[in-house]
Parts: structure tokens; C-alpha cells; sequence
């Protein structure tokens, strides 16, 4: 149970940590911020069996999907913090390091770029996008940032 909580708490510290990065290229780029309704009208739509759109934006509307979007966007965070957690094990806790966690923020990428992006209707990778390589590179950066979360976080409460 110890490690379950850990591996929420480690999830959780990550997750503020990638927010925390998005509001810094907002701040000093100019860079949008996350905008979590999309997410959340696809996590509402999921209950439907519908994975894959064409367009979220043209899916029903679901009133509370910004609120969806956090939680979603949170409770992914979490989960990651778990598996990272059970994979790595209390030895891991004791002396964390950043390599494991690195590993786990990039395969996570995976999961945007073949689940959620295409689920969006944006392509596979964002590829429907015009500027699908900055995207694909943002995303890379923020999986290390949040990677750097796990790892800090696991630092912090060792």
C-alpha cells in the first residue's frame, strides 16, 4: 500500500511539474496553454466506446469537460506515477534515479501520440497539424519535464 501511495504522490508531483513548465512557455513564449476541454469531451465520449474523431471539436459537447480534462489529465499523471512505482519497486524509492523515470516519461509519449492525438482527430504524432514537428517536440519535453517530476518528487519524500 506504502508503494501505491508513493507512486500516486510521485504522479501527482510530476504532473504540477509539467504544469508548471506549460506556464513558464506561456509566460516567457508565448506558447498556448494546455487547453484540457478537448480532453475532456474525448474522455466523456470514451463512455460511448467512440476512441477515434475526425474533429473533437465537432463530438457533442459535454458541459463539464474542462473540469474532465483536469482530472483526466491528473489521473493519467497518477497512473504513470503507479506503474513507475510498481515497475521500480521501494528499492527505487530509496535511492531514486532519474533514468527509470526518464525511460517511463518517454514511452508515455506514446500514449498521446498513438491514443489521445488521434483520438482528438489531429493524426497520429499530430500529424494532421501544420507545425506537427514542434508539436511532436514540445511533447517530448514535457514527458522529460514530467519525468523530472517523478523523479524529484521521489527525492523529496525519500
Amino acid at each position: 500500500m506504502e508503494l501505491l501511495l508513493k507512486g500516486v504522490v510521485i504522479g501527482i508531483g510530476a504532473t504540477v511539474l509539467m504544469d508548471l513548465w506549460a506556464i513558464l512557455l506561456w509566460k516567457a513564449f508565448g506558447q498556448p496553454r494546455p487547453n484540457w476541454a478537448p480532453v475532456g469531451r474525448w474522455f466523456w465520449h470514451l463512455k460511448n466506446g467512440t476512441v477515434f474523431h475526425d474533429d473533437i471539436a465537432k463530438a457533442e459537447p459535454y458541459a463539464n469537460e474542462l473540469a474532465l480534462g483536469w482530472i483526466g489529465h491528473y489521473a493519467v499523471g497518477i497512473l504513470y506515477g503507479i506503474v513507475l512505482a510498481l515497475a521500480a519497486g521501494p528499492a527505487w524509492f530509496a535511492e531514486p534515479a532519474f533514468l527509470p523515470a526518464w525511460i517511463l516519461g518517454i514511452v508515455t509519449v506514446g500514449a498521446g501520440w498513438f491514443l489521445l492525438q488521434p483520438g482528438l482527430g489531429i493524426g497520429v504524432a499530430a500529424s494532421k497539424l501544420p507545425n506537427a514537428n514542434t508539436v511532436r517536440a514540445l511533447n517530448l519535453i514535457a514527458h522529460t519535464v514530467f519525468a523530472l517530476g517523478l523523479y524529484g518528487t521521489a527525492l523529496l519524500i525519500r
